[in-house]
């Protein structure tokens, strides 16, 4: 978190992870380069640069869509998610680099525009073997542009999280254009069917992933509670938290964060203010509840950001009987103080 808006400030983790992202960027580039030297050594700088960054890009994005479901699935792939943004930029450098050097390729030595000749050259909208593909890479390309500068919070804070993650959630729209440019440009130029298999095996674990995580979140959704009394709910035993830790209820379409904090338990809403990440699934750092995904605090007791922030979330009642947790689904205002329940 941040006061204020400050370029990226890289501590040693952040250090690590990008040297990690450069120096497999590097390998894999040198690597691609050094095998078709070897099995064409007719081959042209021009197209096994543009080959390389092409499956480079392709697997990256693979590996971010992926970080996500991971990351719900096993806390141990959160340090991923943190730095997410860092990955997803330098997808996009290679994938311009992939881009800029088909547009001067394959359109820029005639006296047509090279973007009007990218739409133009080829109209075969109704042929699946012949079908433009390129067309679909760059509109893909732009949707990457968009999520590249404005993965900094100041266009979050600005746009407002609800628009901003909108905008970011067209990854998925433009995976789906890679995915048909990829498919597309194969059939047309290549005869080898190790693309093809590779591209739906990527797809098929994406979906997987995405399902398992759905199916899991359904279920705990779907939990159902039995007693009630006076507005409150049980849901648990006390004897089942860690400290430090909460444990996540779904209760009238609600989703609660309980807490347990120096043996005392305390519920604020699940979703952070930041990019709606589960609060539940954090843990408390400092005295402060912290998001899992980026790191937003919020004390306990009363849902709000330690001062200078001023982020909010709504606090809930909870209270324990005979090492039964109970918790009131009715949520007070953002911010607003309540007691914690003490744990006997």
């Amino acid at each position: 978190m941040s006061a204020g808006y400050t370029a990226v400030g890289w501590n040693r983790q952040k250090k690590l992870y990008d040297w990690f992202i450069f120096g497999f960027c590097v390998l894999y580039l040198i690597s691609f380069i050094l095998v078709t030297a070897c099995i064409n050594p007719d081959y042209t700088f021009e197209t096994v640069l543009i080959r390389s960054t092409s499956t480079l890009a392709v697997l990256l994005l693979h590996v971010i869509l992926s970080i996500g479901p991971l990351a719900r699935m096993n806390k141990k792939f959160l340090p991923l998610l943190y730095n997410r943004r860092h990955l997803g930029v330098t997808m996009f450098c290679i994938a311009a680099v992939h881009g800029v050097f088909s547009i001067i390729q394959f359109h820029a030595l005639g006296h047509v525009n090279p973007f009007v000749s990218l739409f133009t050259s080829n109209t075969n909208f109704f042929s699946l073997s012949g079908f433009p593909f390129q067309s679909l890479g760059f509109f893909a390309l732009i949707i990457f542009f968009l999520m590249a500068v404005t993965s900094h919070d100041f266009w979050l804070h600005n746009l407002s999280p609800k628009v901003w993650k909108t905008l970011h959630m067209f990854v998925y729209l433009a995976y789906c254009l890679i995915v048909m440019h990829v498919m597309l440009g194969v059939i047309q130029y290549e005869t080898h069917p190790v693309f093809v298999l590779l591209i739906a095996a990527g797809s098929l674990w994406l979906i997987s992933l995405h399902l398992i995580v759905g199916r899991r979140e359904i279920k705990k959704d779907n939990e159902k509670f039995g007693l009630a009394n006076e507005g409150f709910v049980a849901v648990c035993d006390a004897g089942e938290f860690e400290e430090g830790r909460a444990k996540i209820f779904c209760i009238d379409e609600e989703r609660i964060a309980v807490y347990k904090h120096e043996n005392k338990l305390y519920a604020i809403h699940n979703v952070c203010k930041h990019q709606g990440g589960p609060l539940g699934e954090g843990k408390i750092i400092d005295g402060c509840i912290t998001c899992p995904w980026h790191g937003y605090q919020y004390l306990p007791n009363n849902g709000q950001s330690p001062p200078p922030f001023t982020e909010k979330v709504s606090t809930y009642d909870v209270r324990v009987e005979d090492m039964k947790v109970w918790v009131n689904p009715k949520p007070f205002a953002e911010g607003t103080e309540r007691p914690g329940a003490v744990i006997n």
